[in-house]
């Protein structure tokens, strides 16, 4: 069973894929975990905040909207009302779509912001207001990605709502150190989860290839040689809420098997 650290972090998208990955290791780093999803996942979700207790920890599963203010106000007010405090926000849900910037609706684009830009400010502004009233500081993280350093074909609003992030990351991360809060994102690349297959799905069928190929074919680019597991990205995140960190701030840094080199 793992010590407790006292600290108390929510991770939204946590029902499955990098989000479950990143709630289990912080649960085994001793923290407590609330997890967060769409109602649509809630029986995904509360069987990772099962597996979450038996790290020895404590959890709650909390479904609410993330591009809705009053639903993350509300979630945010719940766990801290629950567990006592709010200690880590991992704003980490996000989606994808893979379009040509020629076939990409308004309605497209702006589903694409509301969730991976307007829900990461949300959570990110409501987490630092939480920690603020506390006093005790912070640590604010963000789920950007390789498509927030360099925007990728097929990919180009997806690539923008992740820009966004990384803008945000840098602005919060000044106007909040004053209050003991460190913010900082994490950018994966390809990453073996649903949305990964989703993106191969889509990339296939516009380019007529078959199912597996056109991550195949992305996945040559990695310099380590082979795709991520969203454990690979979940070990980062637990750097980023420890106190190791304690003395980075405002960064977004790629975990992406060398794909992308800054």
């Amino acid at each position: 069973m793992a010590e407790g650290t006292g600290k108390v972090a929510l991770v939204t998208g946590a029902a499955r894929g990098i989000g479950r990955a990143i709630a289990l290791r912080l649960a085994a780093d001793g923290h407590d975990v609330a997890v967060n999803d769409l109602d649509s996942m809630k029986g995904e979700l509360d069987a990772v905040a099962d597996e979450v207790r038996s790290s020895g920890v404590r959890s709650a599963s909390v479904t609410a909207d993330v591009s809705d203010p009053d639903s993350v106000n509300g979630m945010v007010e719940s766990v801290a009302g629950e567990l006592g405090s709010l200690d880590i926000m991992v704003a980490n849900a996000g989606i994808a779509q893979v379009k040509p910037l020629l076939d990409v609706t308004p309605e497209d684009f702006d589903r694409m912001m509301a969730v991976n830009a307007r829900g990461v400010f949300l959570c990110f502004t409501a987490a630092a207001r939480r920690m603020i009233s506390q006093g005790d500081g912070g640590k604010i993280i963000g789920a950007c990605s390789i498509a927030g350093h360099k925007g990728f074909s097929l990919l180009g609003h997806y690539s923008a709502s992740k820009f966004a992030v990384r803008a945000m990351t840098q602005a919060a991360a000044q106007e909040w150190a004053e209050h003991g809060i460190t913010v900082n994102s994490y950018c994966p690349g390809i990453v073996d989860t649903a949305m990964w297959e989703l993106i191969d799905e889509q990339i296939g069928d516009l380019q007529g290839l078959e199912k597996g190929q056109a991550m195949s074919r992305f996945s040559e680019l990695i310099a380590l040689g082979r795709v991520q597991t969203p454990e690979d990205v979940a070990s980062f995140v637990s750097y980023l809420a420890s106190p190791d960190s304690d003395y980075m701030t405002g960064q977004s840094v790629m975990i992406d098997g060398g794909i992308i080199f800054s």
